[in-house]
C-alpha cells in the first residue's frame, strides 16, 4: 500500500516542535512541498478556523505533530489543559482533513497509551487491555481518543488516515526547562548545572528502578516518512528501538557525556512512574525500518546542541 509524497503538497502541523522540526529535516530528502503555520497564525483548536486554512493551502498529506506536551510534572499540575488543548487540535485537523479530501493523515501518538502494567515489549493489541499510569493519563486519553478518529474515518469514510506511537523521544530542539521536561533533557540540565556550580551531587526522582526505551527524534522522524509512504491499516504502529535502560543507568551515562564526576541522589518520594515501558517494534521492522543513532551517540550530540542553543550559560 504505497503512497508517493513527491510533487505532493504535505503539511507538518506542529513543526515548532522537536518532532515537527525533525520532520521537516527529514523531508528535505523527498521531492515535496512542505507546508508550515505558526501557532500566532492558526489556533490548531479552532476547527473552522482549521477547515479554512486546509481549504485555501490544499494539503494532499498531513503529519499531525501537533500536541500540548510535557513530563509528569506537567501532566499533574495542567489536567484541564493537556486534555482539552490535546483532543480540541486531534478533532479540528482530523475532521478538517476529512472535509477537505486530503489523501493520506498521519497521526503521533504516545506510548503512554499503553496500560500501565501491560506486558512487555507492548505490542500494539495492548491498547485499552487494562487501566493507565496515572502520571499522564490526562494526556494518555486525549492520545488514544485521536487514534480512535483516525479508525474511525477509515472505516465510516474510507480515508487513508494511519497512527504511529512512537516512544520517549529527545534530541535537537527538546525542551530543557525543569519544570516541564521530560527525563533526558532534565537529566541533561542537572547534571551540566550541577558541572558548572561545582555542585557534589544530583538528585534525581524516584528509585532509578524504572526501565524506559528512547528514540532520537530524527530516528522517529525518519519512520514516520516511511509510514506514511509504505503503511495503510487500522493499527497504530509502534515507533520505538527496542531496547531499554533502567533511569539510573541512564543518569549515569549522561553524567559520564556532560562531564559530571560527583554522586547520583535519589528522592524515593517522588513517583517512579511505570516500573517498565519498552514496545515491541516488531511490527515496523518487519517493515523494513530499523533505527540508526545509538542511545550514547545521540546523547552526545543532544548535548552538543544544548550547549550551542540554550539561553543560559554554558
Amino acid at each position: 500500500m504505497s503512497y508517493a509524497i513527491a510533487g505532493k503538497r504535505v503539511w507538518v502541523a506542529g513543526h515548532r516542535g522537536m518532532v515537527g522540526a525533525a520532520l521537516l529535516r527529514q523531508l528535505e530528502k523527498e521531492n515535496c512541498t512542505v507546508l508550515t503555520v505558526g501557532r500566532d497564525m492558526l489556533d490548531l483548536r479552532d476547527g473552522n478556523a482549521v477547515n479554512i486554512w486546509l481549504r485555501t493551502n490544499a494539503p494532499q498529506a498531513v503529519i499531525l505533530a501537533a500536541a500540548t506536551v510535557g513530563g509528569i510534572v506537567a501532566n499533574d499540575s495542567w489536567p484541564a489543559d493537556f486534555l482539552y488543548d490535546n483532543l480540541a487540535i486531534e478533532n479540528a485537523i482530523i475532521h478538517g482533513a476529512f472535509k477537505a479530501d486530503v489523501e493520506k493523515l498521519l497521526f503521533l501518538g504516545s506510548s503512554c497509551i499503553y496500560p500501565k502494567f501491560a506486558p512487555q515489549p507492548i505490542t500494539e493489541d495492548a491498547l485499552l487491555t487494562g487501566p493507565l499510569e496515572p502520571t499522564n493519563e490526562w494526556y494518555a486519553i486525549a492520545k488514544i481518543a485521536g487514534i480512535k478518529l483516525c479508525q474511525a474515518y477509515r472505516r465510516q469514510h474510507s480515508r487513508d488516515f494511519i497512527s504511529a506511537m512512537p516512544t520517549n523521544l529527545y534530541g535537537p530542539g527538546d525542551n530543557f526547562d525543569l519544570t516541564s521536561s521530560h527525563v533526558i533533557p532534565a537529566l541533561i540540565r542537572k547534571a551540566h548545572d550541577a558541572r558548572k556550580t561545582g555542585a557534589k551531587s544530583f538528585t534525581i526522582w524516584g528509585s532509578g528502578t524504572p526501565r524506559r526505551e528512547f528514540l532520537h527524534v530524527d530516528d522517529c522522524a525518519s519512520a514516520l516518512i516511511f509510514l506514511l509512504k509504505n503503511y495503510s491499516g487500522d493499527s497504530q504502529v509502534n515507533v520505538g528501538s527496542g531496547t531499554d535502560v533502567t533511569i539510573d543507568e541512564l543518569a549515569r551515562l549522561v553524567m559520564q557525556i556532560v562531564g559530571f564526576d560527583g554522586a547520583l541522589e535519589h528522592d524515593t518520594s517522588k513517583p517512579d512512574g511505570t516500573p517498565r515501558k519498552l514496545m515491541s517494534n516488531d511490527k515496523l521492522a518487519a517493515m523494513g525500518w530499523a533505527p540508526r543513532i545509538s542511545l550514547p551517540e545521540g546523547l552526545r550530540t543532544t548535548y552538543q546542541w544544548f550547549l550551542k542553543n540554550q539561553p543560559i550559560k554554558a
